[in-house]
């Protein structure tokens, strides 16, 4: 296994903890724990504040003891090993609640070292610290990234295909605590190349550099990514009435997200990166406008969305983060406490999008899987594509502020 295939298989680890985790908990919880949308999108945007604080702290311990790297992977690896079997274990009962907000607690904090630590060490995973070798080390993390969405994102279906039980969420816990095991132990050579340290991090320095804007794009261009991944399945479920194409759609959707990757990178070579994200963005937007657009039933125009936006999707995770290490590197900076604000900008767009769009639901009486009135259901459009539609808007005519560079060489 190559340096750069270790690579991906640890962001495919990571993957399993980040968009499909909003995928499949609003269901599970409202199916198997008894649990109403609104609580939990209120719980999900506490846990918020709890990371405010934890994520720049890790990525300050991870600037601040580079030594230990090895031991900051196997650390996150080991959170997501026990915290997934835990929550995906959990059974309708008293104390249900306080239970999934220890378990997310243990979750997002794996995942948060996991990420900073994947993220803050591109200077060290890459052959150099050029912008080319960088973009081509975000291809294969980002990669491997789409790839753990896709697998985690349709595990539930294949694991029930195979023999589980009820939903097949309790072996789909199991199933990720083992690839997080499994995954340590193959990627554990990663860790041990000398870690690259910058200049010790300041607010001062994030502006001056540019990569405070790039922070604040980052929030706004999550949150209608973050607002389709939690209502993707209500949506496909309860409005297209495609229950059984919900799976494969998914997986179309990631699988386009993952192809387009290498394009987009071939693309960014060229031209650069932010006229790539420009060209990217108006994708996704045309790709809302025509969900919002949609009737019940319609399977071919609901698939040309998805692989639409999924490209758009590959060029948002591939492009954005690539920046930013980019700019952080030019600037001298340590990168692990400026990916610790990034991983925080990140789950933040996830947690706003939830705590949004889960009570409104409620409020307007929609219930998963039940037969909605018109009235929820129109909040269901409302939320997955015409809200979507108008923060990428907003979000690309921020982009439009950022500096143009040069193609990379």
């Amino acid at each position: 296994m190559t340096h750069y295939s270790r690579v991906s298989l640890y962001a495919l680890m990571l993957a399993s903890a980040g968009i499909p985790l909003y995928i499949h908990l609003p269901q599970f919880a409202a199916t198997d724990l008894g649990l109403s949308l609104g609580t939990l999108g209120g719980v999900l945007l506490a846990i918020r504040a709890f990371d405010l604080v934890q994520d720049p702290l890790i990525g300050w311990a991870v600037d601040r003891w580079p030594q230990h790297q090895s031991s900051f992977g196997w650390a996150a690896a080991l959170g997501l090993a026990v915290g997934f079997p835990l929550l995906f274990g959990l059974q309708h009962g008293a104390n249900v609640l306080a239970k999934i907000i220890l378990i997310l607690m243990l979750l997002f904090s794996a995942y948060s070292l996991g990420m900073i630590l994947l993220y803050g060490r591109s200077a060290t995973l890459s052959v150099s610290t050029k912008p080319r070798d960088l973009m081509t080390l975000a291809t294969f993390r980002e990669s491997g990234m789409l790839i753990g969405v896709i697998l985690a994102a349709i595990a539930p279906a294949l694991l029930v295909g195979l023999g589980a039980s009820g939903q097949g969420y309790a072996a789909f816990g199991l199933f990720l605590g083992g690839l997080a095991l499994a995954t340590a132990l193959l990627t554990k050579q990663i860790w041990r190349r000398q870690a690259a340290v910058g200049r010790t991090l300041s607010f001062a320095d994030l502006w001056q550099s540019g990569a405070s804007n790039l922070i604040i794009l980052a929030v706004l261009n999550s949150l209608p990514v973050a607002l389709t991944s939690t209502l993707f399945l209500f949506f496909v479920q309860d409005y297209l009435a495609l229950p059984n194409l919900a799976g494969p759609l998914l997986v179309l959707f990631f699988l386009s997200a993952g192809v387009s990757v290498p394009l987009w990178n071939l693309l960014s070579q060229r031209i650069g990166a932010k006229p790539a994200l420009l060209i990217a963005m108006p994708l996704a937007i045309v790709s809302f406008v025509g969900a919002a657009f949609l009737e019940p039933g319609h399977a071919a125009g609901f698939t040309l969305i998805c692989m639409a936006s999924g490209a758009a999707l590959g060029a948002d995770m591939l492009l954005l983060p690539a920046l930013f290490s980019i700019t952080l590197v030019k600037a001298g900076l340590s990168a692990g406490a400026a990916f610790g604000i990034w991983s925080f900008a990140g789950k933040l767009a996830l947690a706003l999008a939830a705590a949004i769009a889960l009570p409104l639901l409620e409020t307007r009486g929609f219930t998963p899987g039940a037969a909605n009135t018109p009235a929820a259901l129109a909040a269901l459009v409302t939320a997955y594509a015409i809200l979507p539609c108008f923060l990428k808007t907003v979000a690309f005519c921020y982009a439009l502020r950022l500096p143009t560079e040069s193609p990379p060489s």
